[in-house]
């Protein structure tokens, strides 16, 4: 990144947004591709990446890790070693609740303020991956049916009782 200050979080966000861009056809990147992506951009990799960098991306902004100690949800671990940018629609670890999910724009520098609004527009916007329905408020929807039918036979056996 440029030289001015950034978050190793913020740093970890933007190079995998930048990978997600370069490469849209993907749904993740590997712990490495994400740590080399920040590398280029790290003064055209002639400086090396701060300490922190790797285990930012392994462990203190995977939304699904219980906390060590930040409460990042930058990124979602698909699989062991894969990482993607989180979006608000996926499960994260509970002591993670209100932790950041993405770079303030004045906190990044400007040539990367623009991934901010992709992110919204395109990358969260573009996800229309249908939310499974609760299956606790199903079973409810369930109760409420059979309540309603009970009540209904009830009804229909007074009235033919009442007949006789």
């Amino acid at each position: 990144m440029s030289k001015q200050r950034i978050r190793v979080a913020d740093e970890v966000w933007v190079a995998t947004a930048l990978l997600h861009q370069q490469h849209p056809d993907r749904d993740d990147f590997t712990v490495s591709e994400i740590t080399e992506r920040a590398a280029e951009e790290s003064s055209g990799g002639s400086r090396p990446l701060r300490p922190g960098f790797v285990v930012h991306v392994s462990q203190h902004c995977v939304a699904g890790k219980a906390p060590n100690p930040g409460r990042y949800r930058m990124l979602i671990e698909t699989e062991r070693g894969r990482r993607r940018l989180f979006r608000p629609s996926d499960p994260y670890h509970p002591e993670r609740r209100g932790g950041k999910t993405m770079p303030r724009t004045e906190e990044i520098p400007f040539e990367y303020r623009d991934l901010i609004a992709w992110y919204h527009s395109e990358y969260v916007g573009a996800a229309t991956i249908p939310i499974p329905p609760d299956p606790i408020l199903s079973l409810l929807e369930i109760g409420k049916s059979l309540r309603a039918t009970e009540a209904a036979d009830t009804l229909v056996r007074r009235l033919r009782e009442a007949g006789r």
